[in-house]
């Protein structure tokens, strides 16, 4: 798996674990174990989803901790005029002639309709390190690719209200 993360997203990582386990863990037991009180469990669908939905609960444990245990720790650290992770990057698309401002995360964090790019993204590989008034390519495949111009950084955004991807 080896995910590239910055220690924050660890961290968010670890309180859903823990929001997991300590409070949607509960709640599956018991609406499992009301269900189970409904009678015959071969025809209690309330029974089946309940233990389903713990079920899932447990998978989504188990996929935290492994991404987590195998997580590959990147810094958030950059110098002052070049793009790093966090960053907003106001790009200057040329063969389009449009502006678009994007802010570079991990890939558990992406979201490109919400100018959310990951690191690990054409784009975010090609403006990663970067400097205002650069001119990079990005190629997206071996028969295309594209110019964009770095207009403007604007430092480690806050990401506070950032939500991890759920898969």
């Amino acid at each position: 798996m080896y995910d590239k993360l910055t220690q924050n997203d660890i961290k968010k990582l670890e309180e859903e674990i823990e929001y997991r386990k300590l409070v949607v863990r509960k709640e599956a037991i018991q609406a499992v174990k009301e269900a189970r009180g409904h009678g015959d469990l071969s025809e209690n669908f309330e029974y089946h989803a309940a233990k389903k939905e713990k079920n899932q609960n447990e998978s989504r444990i188990r996929y935290l901790e492994r991404m987590i245990r195998t997580a590959q720790v990147i810094s958030e650290d950059s110098a002052d005029d070049e793009v790093g992770m966090n960053d907003r990057v106001e790009l200057y698309f040329v063969e389009d002639d449009e502006y678009e401002t994007f802010r570079l995360v991990t890939t558990i964090r992406e979201d490109s309709l919400n100018g959310l790019i990951s690191n690990e993204s054409p784009l975010g590989k090609a403006i990663f390190g970067r400097k205002v008034g650069e001119t990079v390519h990005v190629q997206v495949n071996n028969t295309y690719g594209y110019d964009v111009e770095i207009r403007s950084i604007e430092k480690h955004v806050d990401d506070s209200n950032d939500r991890i991807r759920r898969y």
